[in-house]
């Protein structure tokens, strides 16, 4: 039985996409996410810092999803069904590109990647939470190659409220491992070096990447052109 392309491009899909990109997260932008995190004798909770820049990184998140979903409408619309099925097919090479590191080749965009350190280093003179709020709302500016990726295929949504949905799923799959490393970040660091970390991306991302294959399979060759495989239906 082969699967309704329209669902692999689901909420369900990007949760696992934040679940495996959580490990490339750990390496990236962990210590900067655990630098948030107030040491012993600070009057600001570490829990609650946590809190307030992950909701905040998940509502940075859910606005890009929808500027990026309402701009892949118009693309969308001008592709005929034929072609539309196809456009799962983006989360399949989103999952390979993760697995070999692809997303090193793709250009980084300097002013992004300044204006977070800008605001980090402004954070710096401001209260923990003050500090936790502003660098989660500015997170999706970090020079992150899987995450550019991920903007990609949220377009191919075509929506800005599926948008939403699709990039607040993947939020909330990163959510947990960053979690973790902010709770316990040098044992943590001291238990996963780079490289175990890396073989186990590259190994879940394959593994993914096939599953999804293998489920989209059905939207290729002349039956399902002819059908349209039910996309638009």
């Amino acid at each position: 039985m082969h699967a309704d392309p329209a669902t692999i491009n689901s909420a369900a899909a990007a949760f696992v996409a934040g679940l495996i990109t959580s490990l490339h997260c750990l390496g990236m932008c962990g210590p900067l996410a655990c630098s948030l995190v107030p040491v012993r004798g600070d009057r600001a909770d570490a829990q609650i810092v946590s809190t307030l820049y992950h909701l905040a990184r998940l509502a940075a998140y859910a606005i890009i999803g929808a500027l990026v979903g309402a701009l892949g409408r118009l693309p969308l619309t001008w592709l005929g069904a034929g072609a539309l099925r196809y456009a799962p097919w983006v989360l399949v090479v989103f999952f390979i590109a993760v697995a070999f590191r692809l997303d090193r080749f793709l250009p980084r965009l300097p002013l992004l990647g300044k204006a977070y350190l800008t605001v980090h280093t402004w954070g710096r003179a401001r209260s923990p939470l003050e500090a936790a709020a502003a660098l989660g709302l500015v997170t999706p500016l970090l020079p992150c190659g899987p995450l550019y990726l991920l903007f990609g295929v949220a377009m191919t949504t075509g929506s800005a409220l599926r948008g939403v949905e699709f990039m607040l799923a993947f939020g909330l799959g990163t959510v947990p491992l960053l979690w973790l490393l902010q709770a316990n970040f040098h044992w943590l660091r001291s238990k996963l070096p780079p490289i175990a970390l890396a073989r186990l991306q590259t190994g879940l991302a394959l593994a993914t990447a096939l599953v999804i294959a293998w489920r989209l399979r059905g939207t290729l060759g002349p039956a399902a052109a002819a059908s349209g495989c039910g996309c638009c239906h």
